[in-house]
């Protein structure tokens, strides 16, 4: 998965202070049934010398497996006996059991050297956790996406704006649901305010609940980001990161400030994802033309030679929204 190291470190550390509080509980629980039942200390301790006491019955030769077959009837009567004084003291059987959030990694993240699903899931909750933080992703879904604010008229015998819309939304679904590390690289344009941005981010939170690591954000914020670190040498830089995710959604293409540096750096980024078949999302309010214009044709070559176009339709929906609202509004005052 394309995750950023201090993604995954966050991760680690989270598992960490997991397996410390599940180990103090542990001793906690331990100690209180040690006062409470002193005779589950002795059987504790006596158990804890199993492996001495088989050690040395290997060394006695040729009495060794009588010697075993002793040392295990032993431990076997003593675990009967510890079972049941649990149990006389109405506490689950596996009370005394360290209580790992993940019984199958024991809070470490891997089994046998490949990585747990609790640290996947953990990698996922952290970068969903900071994609949040300065994108409305909770607000951004699919189910959230409103097709009423778009005009049903035909317009010259063609589909209708909401027709339209209808159309890019389901591919969208369906891109979201399939999505792999084989899925095609899109780009959406279109005048401001109709819905790019609100489907980049639907697209976003369905990606990263499958399990994938998407990086998000805004052509400017990338660019100021790159010209800081122009001379880093550090491997979990942005270059790095955004050549490295599983998919990578750069919002607002055009916006940012252009510099030489800045459009050789975003070619780069979109060429080198295109060549390793990484999937890239773009949205941007220019047109072709007005992109050909910025960057210059060998930089829109590549896109749409390599992207799959969705051009949205319709009025600038944020507007819609801001002028229902204040018509519910009026209403509302207006009721007796």
């Amino acid at each position: 998965m394309g995750y950023s190291r201090d993604i995954y470190d966050s991760a680690i550390t989270e598992l960490a202070r997991r397996r410390r509080q599940a180990e103090q509980t542990h001793r906690q629980r331990r100690d209180g049934l040690y006062e409470t039942c002193p005779r589950l200390r002795e059987i504790d301790r006596d158990l804890s010398h199993t492996y001495a006491r088989a050690a040395q019955a290997v060394l006695h030769g040729s009495t060794a497996k009588e010697e075993l077959s002793r040392i295990r009837d032993h431990n076997q009567a003593m675990q009967r006996e510890r079972a049941q004084l649990i149990r006389d003291l109405g506490l689950p059987a596996d009370y005394l059991q360290v209580p790992y959030a993940c019984p199958n990694c024991s809070d470490t993240g891997y089994i046998d050297g490949a990585m747990c699903h609790c640290l996947r899931a953990l990698m996922r909750k952290e970068a969903y956790r900071r994609l949040n933080e300065t994108t409305p992703l909770a607000l951004s879904t699919f189910d959230q996406f409103d097709l009423s604010y778009y005009d049903d008229t035909s317009e010259n015998g063609g589909p209708s704006p909401r027709q339209v819309m209808a159309r890019i939304v389901k591919l969208c679904r369906s891109y979201a649901a399939s999505f792999s590390l084989e899925s095609d690289s899109l780009l959406f344009t279109g005048r401001t305010g109709l819905g790019k941005t609100h489907l980049s981010l639907a697209i976003a939170n369905d990606v990263i609940e499958k399990g994938f690591g998407v990086v998000y954000g805004s052509a400017q914020n990338f660019a100021s980001s790159l010209e800081k670190e122009r001379f880093s040498r550090d491997e979990n830089d942005t270059n790095h990161l955004l050549l490295s995710c599983d998919l990578l959604i750069m919002d607002d293409l055009g916006t940012e400030f252009t510099t030489s540096f800045v459009t050789a750096s975003l070619y780069n980024i979109i060429n080198t994802r295109l060549m390793a078949e990484k999937p890239t999302l773009i949205n941007t309010n220019l047109s072709m033309k007005e992109l050909t214009k910025r960057y210059g044709e060998r930089f829109c070559s590549r896109i749409i030679g390599g992207y799959t176009l969705l051009t949205f339709a319709g009025r600038d929906v944020r507007q819609l929204k801001r002028m229902r609202r204040m018509e519910q509004k009026k209403n509302g005052m207006q009721t007796p």
